[in-house]
């Protein structure tokens, strides 16, 4: 069977079974993480997934585990969108001094945008996806293709049409994340690069985290499966090679809204500092606005950069929940009601199969702490 065509069926089968062979604890012990370890294991037998790795926490109990080439735990991979609510972790330390207001204007920071009614966009507005702006840009793959800086898709940002009223309805948008990100840079005079190193990667001690290549290299970063990724991504383009996921130009432009780099343990680091409000980045308060719903009911709840609500983690997690998945096959989320933390991260991008692995091995580990 070829592994793109592993059916939903199969692919249940082998998280199922591992569930069932062993007991259901209230706490993450051994047997809760093996059984999101075999989905895996099974994944990279198989031939789907290249290599993987999986961290779990809850209280001191802690687990990591590498699959396939994966050299090791240590591991770091391309995040995908987890990037956003890491990056926006950085931006709202400079809320906590008093450099914008959730209501303030986009327009204040980037004066450029503006007119059709785009001064009307806030802060809020693009940190829970209700800006009105698109998730790429029209010409995505060409400015990619072009080699273009962050500073040009910012410029292109902030002349393209708005698809709807801001706060008229919910629509995921990257670039409404881009220029929040722009806006960090402004208050702060530094890129967003070594903004994300100073205000979260230093204080949480993640060592093995960069927003682009950091002080790493290309080569210490585990390879995307690039063929099964989206033709925005350039899967599927052999012409791509120089602008994809895998490219030296993607893997350095750090974007954020997609271009972070990390080990599955120090995305848990990130998610415990919110869990377990410690205040090594941000206040408690401030820890709390960024994991609660902000949108009107009827929307899709969100928070400040954040999924929020039992949809944000995986099947039985509670509504406190919070957490975000990425297109480059990878999940993380945190469970107030049991302290769980869960980051999956693999090398098979999301759309390749459903159900993917990453999202079994996440719904094992739910299910072992719920009961």
């Amino acid at each position: 069977m070829s592994p793109l065509n592993m059916s939903r069926r199969s692919l249940l089968k082998m998280g199922g079974a591992a569930l069932l062979a062993a007991p259901l604890y209230a706490a993450i012990r051994k047997e809760g993480l093996e059984a999101a370890f075999e989905v895996m294991r099974r994944a990279v037998a198989d031939g789907l997934v290249a290599s993987a790795v999986v961290h779990v926490a809850q209280g001191g109990n802690r687990g990591s585990r590498a699959f396939g080439k994966a050299a090791s735990a240590d591991a770091m991979y391309l995040l995908g969108s987890i990037s956003k609510p890491i990056v926006m972790t950085g931006l709202m330390t400079l809320f906590e001094k008093g450099s914008f207001a959730l209501k303030d204007p986009v327009s204040r920071f980037i004066p450029e945008f503006s007119g059709e009614g785009r001064e009307l966009v806030t802060l809020a507005h693009v940190l829970t996806h209700v800006s009105g702006l698109p998730d790429q840009l029209a010409n995505n793959s060409e400015l990619r293709r072009s080699h273009a800086p962050l500073s040009e898709f910012v410029r292109q940002t902030a002349k393209t049409p708005l698809l709807f009223a801001p706060g008229a309805r919910y629509e995921y948008s990257s670039m409404g994340i881009m220029l929040a990100a722009r806006v960090a840079e402004i208050i702060s005079g530094t890129d967003i690069l070594t903004f994300t190193e100073k205000t979260v990667f230093e204080p949480l001690q993640m060592t093995r985290s960069a927003q682009g290549l950091g002080k790493f290299k290309v080569e210490d970063f585990e390879p995307m499966q690039i063929e099964f990724a989206a033709p925005e991504a350039g899967g599927g383009d052999p012409s791509s090679k120089d602008w994809n996921w895998n490219s030296p130009y993607w893997r350095k432009l750090g974007a954020p809204w997609g271009g972070t780099h990390a080990s599955a343990e120090n995305v848990g680091r990130v998610l415990e500092e919110l869990l377990f409000k410690r205040g090594k980045v941000l206040r408690p308060e401030t820890a709390q606005l960024m994991v609660r719903n902000h949108n009107p009911e009827g929307f899709t709840p969100r928070g400040l950069g954040w999924n929020v609500g039992s949809a944000a983690g995986s099947a039985g997690c509670s509504v406190e929940t919070f957490g975000h998945t990425g297109s480059t096959g990878t999940i993380a989320w945190a469970d107030p009601a049991t302290e769980t933390v869960c980051v999956v991260l693999t090398a098979l991008p999301a759309r390749a199969v459903s159900p993917h692995p990453r999202d079994l091995a996440a719904d094992a580990i739910a299910a072992a702490v719920s009961r």
